[in-house]
């Protein structure tokens, strides 16, 4: 920066150049470090998270569209659920920037390696990278595996050979390692030479705990750095201490140069390290390469399409990509925001995908419309632009969220080209629920004592080019009843919607304070066997906001020719 003042002071009305926000890179660090996502294993123990198969698929996508280089999907041997996702992620994923991890234990204690069911599981999993755990801290071994010292590193060494003689990339998470080094330095680093001579790819120490703190941390990491040399070597940090990310940014000044990391901090207890925050500090703070370039860009967006997908509330509190990080509301700092962008931001917004916004009115989302309407093969004018926003805005103070529902984004921006469905016309819908459990053949009672026995029925009247239809259908519940209902009535006139299923529904509770009168959003995902799409309705009643989600699921398949 430079001024016109000999002393460097500035004179009033001159002005100063622009702040420079460059990254200070210190040669001593990693040039670049490795993304590992591990949102879908221990991202997906944080309470409150339930993804199913086609969610899991979901969020590998978006990931891998982010652009970090391993995605840990998980046991294959865990439960039915996650070995459904191992067999479908081969021949539907398709990733194009990650390769896709399963993560495992070490063998048991005094047993053996072609039986054990684990190491099997993982050689049978389908991918080219495992990650496997085990135990460095002796407490843990003498304690909880219940067996003696030299048979916990024999563990850990048969097991990466075995890994490694199939063919197989080897990360070892060394479990509890800094509470291990902390106690005894000499065996967790026996148990790190174990993986490392038996040929493990990274040795990732793991702050299992989370109690560990940035100056532990660092003087760890850079002696087993020291101590073997080439080997790569990760850091997984949790954030018990609210340090996770202060942890991880510690290991890899030392010279870490894998970092695991989970979307929006999700994980056991109180998380993980948060992707979100740790790789803009690395990047934008520190100079060091993490993503591809584009892969920041789309920080914000894969942020909140997340918390969607998992059906949580996105924080707007979060550092880079929460609604409120680049929000100001002071008057001093609109006043100098209004003169200089770069006076109260420290960094800018654009660089994660987020924008600023002024709390009087929100001036952010006009970048990520005109990309989303290029993306649906649209071009906006500068007017449809602004009538688009205009409309987002309004519906979105009434609790529609468009970052998740892209098949009803699509529709929103056409709408603004002056184009109207023109497949069907609902005339009207009714819907009828009878809880009768006493005329069931045999009275059936869930654990809960609740006696069980609902019978549902929707009938729907429709027009397709001027013909009214009728049809009656029935369901397992009021939404699936509708369903059916509407699918009978039109099914003569498209039968290509036959090719067409819901994957999954989702219920948010958007006004809490209302109780069962509350506003809620619904999340429909549609597939055709050959994509998955998702829309979205918004109402106080929740078949009514049903139903505006899977018309619209309706109308962009046939826009679309599903099947």
């Amino acid at each position: 920066m430079s001024t016109s003042s000999d002393d460097g002071a500035g004179v009033e009305g001159e002005g100063l150049g622009p702040v420079d926000r460059s990254p200070r890179h210190d040669p001593a660090w990693p040039a670049s470090v490795e993304v590992f996502d591990t949102t879908l294993r221990d991202g997906s123990q944080f309470e409150g998270i339930s993804l199913t198969v086609e969610d899991k698929l979901r969020v590998a996508r978006a990931l891998d569209e982010l652009g970090v280089h391993w995605i840990e999907g998980g046991y294959p041997g865990a439960n039915p659920k996650d070995a459904e996702f191992f067999r479908r992620a081969g021949s539907e994923l398709g990733l194009q920037h990650a390769t896709l991890v399963a993560f495992g234990s070490t063998r048991r204690p005094r047993g053996g390696l072609d039986d054990d069911p684990t190491l099997r599981t993982l050689v049978n999993a389908g991918t080219t990278t495992t990650c496997i755990v085990g135990k460095s801290w002796d407490y843990h071994v003498l304690e909880a595996l219940r067996t003696t010292l030299e048979e916990g590193v024999a563990m850990v060494g048969d097991s990466v050979r075995y890994l490694k003689d199939h063919g197989l990339r080897v990360f070892f998470d060394a479990e509890h390692f800094f509470d291990g080094y902390k106690r005894n330095p000499e065996y967790a680093l026996r148990v790190l030479e174990a993986a490392a001579v038996n040929g493990a790819d990274c040795l990732v120490l793991c702050d299992t705990n989370g109690g560990s703190l940035p100056h532990e941390v660092e003087p760890i990491v850079r002696e087993v750095v020291r101590h073997f040399g080439p080997t790569q070597v990760g850091i997984h940090t949790q954030n018990d201490t609210g340090c996770a990310t202060p942890n991880a940014l510690a290991a890899v000044m030392a010279g870490a140069t894998q970092v695991q990391v989970t979307m929006n901090g999700y994980g056991e207890r109180t998380g993980n390290c948060d992707l979100t925050q740790l790789l803009p500090n690395l990047t934008l703070k520190m100079g060091i390469a993490t993503l591809p370039p584009g892969g920041l860009e789309k920080l914000t967006e894969v942020s909140l399409r997340l918390a969607e997908l998992v059906n949580l509330p996105h924080q707007n509190q979060l550092p880079y990509v929460g609604q409120s990080a680049f929000a100001h509301k002071a008057g001093l700092h609109t006043s100098g925001l209004a003169r200089r962008p770069d006076s109260y931001e420290h960094v800018d917004p654009a660089w994660v995908g987020n924008g600023t916004r002024y709390l009087v009115s929100d001036l952010s989302g006009r970048a990520t419309i005109e990309y989303k309407a290029k993306e649906a093969g649209l071009e906006l004018s500068p007017v449809q632009l602004g009538e688009v926003l205009d409309q987002l805005k309004t519906l979105e103070s009434g609790g529609y969220f468009f970052e998740t529902a892209d098949a009803s984004l699509e529709l929103l921006m056409r709408r603004a080209t002056g184009w109207r469905p023109a497949f069907f016309e609902l005339e009207s819908f009714r819907v009828t629920v009878d809880h009768r459990p006493g005329a069931a053949a045999e009275l059936v009672e869930n654990p809960l004592g609740h006696a069980e026995g609902i019978e549902t029925e929707c009938t729907v009247k429709v027009r397709v080019e001027g013909e009214r239809l009728i049809a009656t259908g029935e369901g397992n519940g009021p939404v699936n009843a509708l369903d059916a209902a509407f699918r009978a009535a039109v099914a003569d006139r498209y039968p290509q919607l036959a090719a067409m299923s819901l994957a999954d529904y989702k219920v948010r509770v958007l006004d809490t304070g209302s109780g069962t009168g509350a506003v809620v959003r619904v999340l429909i995902d549609s597939t055709d066997g050959h994509r998955t799409w998702t829309t979205m309705g918004v109402s106080e009643n929740i078949i009514e906001a049903s139903w505006q989600a899977l018309h619209d699921s309706v109308v962009y398949a046939l826009l679309h020719g599903a099947g």
